[in-house]
């Protein structure tokens, strides 16, 4: 604690300059920490699918459905422990703008297939016994101003009733909720029970969109794909089975690779920032050549003079590093409310705190070792004489 003046007053002999650089690192962490967290948003449904999880698609196009008799097929398929299937409703509320995901699904066997999701036992049992039951995800419920008990309103964009009308209505018995803040994203959605949906609907009757189906070893998980797609090869409703993570980041690939675009935003970031900061520590030093002669002729070490001008640059960069990611988290919830449950919610994972700190120190070393080094050589009587 001692040192800490030293280190205070050489950060701070050039106020201006040392701001200027701080805010720079801030603003470039802030932005690693927004990116991050679209990175985090977009892959949370590939990393975090579960592997004992198989999806079964139509072989030639995802949104072709299937006949609901092949569920009592792929049940006895070796290996397989349960099945479920989903249709997808197609769904806005009150206009164009509010419009989610809505999934007719045989409560109990989709509930069953995906544990991560949370959800009151007494609100469980009642979307099995309600033919008109649904549940909606926790965001959803927020978003809308949604209460248990109410009448919901949708209109599906793809399904009409039996009278010709596009205007359904379901009770809202239940909310669903997951516990990991990544995952929450795929709680915004509206489950219906596919019992009512399959009696009301005027077309369509005895298909479904897609199986899930839960396997007891997810080491056999292209195995058992395989004995599902011969069980239908050469029918007229072929099909193409895959774990969920394979599909997901399927999926997530006909956006793009998100990934590597931000990874690259972020390198030319950080490259830009390790210029510019070790110009200006390298200037620094350069201008303190005599003060730093002077604190060994006081009896200073050379590596005590050599650590106070490293550990300069790496509290100028962990500095830098807190203020933008606080402000990140400051931010993200302004974002999250002007995207209106648009897109997945954004928030500052903890790996993403742990990666920016692994950065700052590495990018603080590189800045910082080639000054001190020359520190550490420095000799009084030529850095006294001006040399």
């Amino acid at each position: 604690m001692r040192y800490l003046p030293l280190l205070w007053a050489g950060l701070f002999r050039k106020k201006v300059r040392t701001m200027l650089t701080l805010l720079s690192v801030c603003v470039a962490f802030l932005l690693f920490a927004l990116l991050h967290a679209v990175t985090v948003a977009f892959e949370a449904g590939a990393s975090r699918a579960d592997s004992k999880r198989l999806l079964t698609t139509s072989r030639y196009s995802i949104i072709e459905p299937l006949p609901i008799s092949h569920l009592s097929r792929i049940e006895l398929v070796p290996g397989v422990i349960g099945v479920a299937s989903a249709d997808w409703f197609g769904a806005k509320y009150q206009n164009e703008s509010n419009a989610f995901p809505v999934l007719a699904v045989d409560p109990r066997r989709y509930l069953d297939m995906y544990p991560e999701l949370t959800i009151a036992n007494d609100q469980r049992e009642a979307f099995i016994k309600t033919r008109t039951g649904a549940i909606a995800g926790k965001p959803l419920i927020e978003r809308f101003g949604w209460r248990l008990g109410q009448k919901l309103p949708i209109n599906s964009e793809i399904y009409p009733k039996a009278d010709g009308s596009m205007s359904w209505e379901f009770d809202l018995v239940g909310i669903l909720d997951v516990d990991d803040p990544a995952m929450r994203g795929n709680t915004d959605l509206v489950l219906i029970n596919r019992e009512y949906f399959e009696e009301a609907r005027q077309s369509n009757k005895g298909r479904t969109g897609w199986y899930i189906e839960r396997i007891d070893d997810p080491a056999q998980a292209q195995a058992i794909s395989v004995a599902i797609d011969a069980l239908f090869m050469n029918s007229s409703d072929e099909t193409k089975t895959q774990p969920e993570k394979e599909f997901a980041m399927g999926f997530a690939k006909q956006i793009g690779d998100i990934g590597a675009l931000i990874r690259r935003i972020l390198a030319a970031v950080f490259f830009t920032i390790l210029i510019l900061t070790g110009n200006t520590i390298a200037q620094s030093i350069r201008e303190r050549i005599p003060e730093l002669a002077i604190l060994k002729t006081l009896g200073f070490s050379d590596g005590k003079v050599t650590a106070l001008v490293l550990a300069e640059t790496v509290w100028m960069l962990l500095l830098g590093c807190g203020l933008g990611m606080l402000s990140a988290i400051c931010l993200l919830p302004v974002l999250n409310r002007a995207t209106d449950g648009h897109f997945p919610p954004l928030f500052v994972h903890s790996n993403t705190w742990l990666t920016a700190l692994g950065i700052a120190i590495v990018l603080a070393l590189i800045i910082g070792l080639p000054p001190s080094l020359r520190v550490w050589r420095l000799k009084i009587v030529d850095a006294l004489a001006g040399h």
